[in-house]
């Protein structure tokens, strides 16, 4: 392959990683301002639960079709289409003051982003099959590094006496930046299957991947590592300051412990996945993830929680992205069915959070929290004991 090639290579790969960057950006300043935003909405448990609830089920009703689309149609004008949406509801979530229009900017957000940025993951994942672990880790080091640079904005902005709101104008601007960097650079031809078929055929296909038992592991299996994930992020910064007793900031810079030496961990999971089976270190990573979390939510001493906090964020790396790639694998020559696939079984998923709040609103965040090693645990049972060949 000729030098330019590669460097247009190169330059196609880098877009869609800041693409991601961007989205775990936002999301990391999102889930450090929750107090701030609570305040400043008079919010409760059950609407933020229901903030972080009902977008999601929306969204995985929603995002299917673009899975689907993904395998059939123009790429390009998904992700383009799904940048200015993204755009516009970051500038809607900016600009609410009550709960209703806050939770429509949300709904909005989320499909907007199954459009912009998983789509984008799939051309990726297309772009160099046999390495999708490799290039998994890669993705999923973009996306820490944006969730550890989140909270460290919000701090920045607080400092300037710009809040949260200004930020969030800020990412509106962002985006807009990426859709017109991206416009130039995303392939313009057709993303078609080797056999043709329309939408409702294309959707067929999809489901009947369903009946593969190794597509199915994986797809459970996601679900329930998001609960020492994002699920674990979107309630870290409320358990902080309302549980551990300290202040919106010194909560925003507990998340930032997280997520920052997590972002660590992806750093170095790059070239560990060179020499060590993703699936391998999966399984001794989620054992001392089970160790680690309760001490956690026990140990007073809150230097010891810091510490505590620092290595889940270490250990949880490469969940995410080895998962990711193994359902990839599972689905030769169906990328976007991943899309789909994903969000219909999402959609039990996405109510997770509000039966946590739920819990909380009635029994405590405290005892919420217990709920999470359910994560660990179900891919301790459900990870497969012998090799069942690599993911790229």
């Amino acid at each position: 392959m000729r030098l330019p090639s590669l460097r247009r290579l190169s330059l196609f790969v880098l877009l869609l990683l800041a693409i991601e960057f961007l989205d775990e950006f936002v999301f990391g300043a999102w889930e450090a301002a929750w107090p701030l935003i609570r305040d400043d909405l008079a919010l409760d448990y059950f609407q933020i639960g229901l903030l972080q609830a009902v977008p999601s089920v929306v969204s995985s009703l929603v995002e299917p079709a673009l899975g689907v689309l993904a395998d059939l149609w123009k790429r390009r004008l998904l992700i383009l289409g799904g940048g200015l949406f993204f755009a516009l509801a970051l500038l809607l979530t900016a600009l609410s003051r009550s709960f209703w229009p806050l939770l429509l900017s949300f709904v909005l957000f989320y499909p907007a982003s199954g459009a912009f940025v998983s789509v984008s993951q799939v051309a990726l994942m297309d772009h160099a099959p046999e390495r999708r672990e490799q290039n998994m880790a890669r993705w999923t080091f973009a996306g820490s590094l944006g969730v550890v640079a989140g909270p460290l904005a919000l701090g920045g902005v607080a400092v300037l006496g710009l809040g949260w709101r200004g930020l969030f104008f800020l990412f509106a601007g962002l985006a807009l930046g990426l859709v017109a960097l991206a416009r130039p650079r995303l392939p313009v031809g057709r993303t078609a299957p080797e056999q043709p078929q329309g939408f409702w055929g294309g959707l067929r296909s999809a489901l009947r991947a369903l009946r593969r038992g190794e597509v199915l592991r994986w797809l459970i299996l996601l679900e329930f590592s998001d609960l020492m994930l994002d699920v674990l992020l979107g309630f870290l910064a409320l358990y902080l300051v309302d549980v551990a007793g300290l202040t919106p900031a010194q909560g925003g810079i507990g998340v930032a412990v997280w997520t920052g030496v997590g972002l660590v961990g992806d750093l170095l999971l790059i070239p560990l996945l060179e020499r060590v089976r993703g699936l391998d270190y999966l399984r001794w990573s989620t054992l001392a993830e089970l160790l680690l979390f309760p001490a956690f939510l026990l140990i007073p001493s809150l230097w010891a929680k810091w510490v505590l906090l620092g290595l889940l964020g270490l250990f949880n790396a490469g969940w995410y992205s080895i998962l990711q790639a193994q359902l990839y694998a599972a689905l030769p020559g169906q990328a976007g069915a991943a899309i789909t696939l994903g969000n219909l079984v999402g959609l039990l998923g996405g109510l997770v959070p509000l039966a946590l709040a739920s819990v909380a609103q009635h029994w405590g965040l405290q005892e919420a929290m217990w709920l999470l090693l359910l994560g660990p645990l179900a891919l301790l049972a459900g990870l497969p004991r012998r090799p069942s060949g690599r993911a790229g």
